[in-house]
């Protein structure tokens, strides 16, 4: 049992556009999705005293909710994306700037190094796998590579 690992998953759905800057097809136009995102967690020190890595309420009021914050409803755009300033001007409560061009994989990506560390510390936890559904047949996926 020395080698097992064991994981705690939880999915959550949410909603939210972009568009991909440069993208060489129709990405590059401003569009939405109803994204469903896989959160894979692992205890930093074993199970905890009732067996489990982490409570799945707490991945909902973590990472779940975070998304319902931030993301939600909203549409993200890359820092340097032509678009950006009149896009905000129009409606600046709907911009969400990102340091990425928002592709599923830099958004898993994002999630796992920036967004979860500093949400899942409290706990004893940390996000090793993000998955995220863009449709229902294209999911890009970001691991923790160390394990």
């Amino acid at each position: 049992m020395s080698n097992t690992i064991v994981q705690a998953e939880r999915y959550h759905d949410v909603c939210f556009g972009h568009r991909v800057v440069n993208h060489e097809s129709k990405c590059k136009h401003l569009h939405g999705h109803n994204y469903r995102f896989y959160f894979v967690i692992e205890a930093e020190n074993g199970l905890d005293p009732l067996g489990r890595v982490l409570d799945f309420s707490i991945i909902k009021e973590t990472l779940c909710e975070w998304l319902e914050q931030e993301w939600d409803h909203r549409f993200l755009l890359f820092e340097e994306d032509p678009y950006l300033s009149s896009l905000q001007e129009l409606s600046p409560e709907s911009i969400v700037v990102v340091p990425f061009n928002p592709t599923a994989e830099n958004i898993a990506l994002h999630m796992i190094h920036v967004v979860a560390p500093p949400l899942l510390a409290p706990y004893g936890c940390r996000l090793v796998e993000c998955r995220v559904e863009e449709t229902r047949k294209c999911t890009a996926t970001a691991k923790i590579g160390d394990r």
